[in-house]
């Protein structure tokens, strides 16, 4: 398996060439990824892999969502408009969305690889999932179609 190394590199070597750029939002946005997987490796006490990278990357993509939503609902637009920035640049760093008929598909896969046949199974298909879809699927949506398949 692969070291983080690459992802992580293309963000350092972004942060470099924003700051020689002088675009300070966009450095200070891939300071905050940088932060966020050198935490994990702290914690973790060894580097990261890709799909971690990947994961982590996917967090804050999913937490830039949630407060663009907030800020929106309260009349932010300044906040809002960082982190639609913030969420852009994170999504530079994430592979292509799947289309909802790939998603579909990679469901109903899992599915028959798994056995799965109940609620009881969602678990077998969900970590089936999780590493090709992570980064690329918002994994709530997953889950709310896994679960969707496999009660009816």
């Amino acid at each position: 398996m692969s070291t983080g190394a690459d992802i992580k590199s293309r963000i350092e070597e972004a942060v470099k060439s924003a700051q020689r750029q002088g675009h300070k939002e966009r450095r200070d946005a891939l300071r905050l990824m940088l932060a966020a997987i050198q935490q994990v490796e702290v914690d973790t006490r060894k580097p990261v892999h890709d799909a971690e990278v990947l994961a982590i990357l996917d967090k804050l993509g999913k937490q830039r969502r949630e407060s663009i939503e907030q800020f929106g609902a309260a009349g932010r637009a300044d906040l809002e408009a960082r982190e639609r920035q913030e969420l852009e640049i994170i999504a530079e760093f994430l592979p292509p969305p799947l289309s909802d008929e790939a998603i579909a598909n990679l469901i109903d896969e899992a599915i028959s690889q798994t056995g799965a046949s109940g609620l009881k199974d969602m678990g077998k298909v969900m970590n089936e999932l999780r590493p090709k879809l992570q980064g690329r699927a918002d994994m709530s949506a997953v889950s709310v179609g896994v679960k969707a398949r496999l009660t009816g």
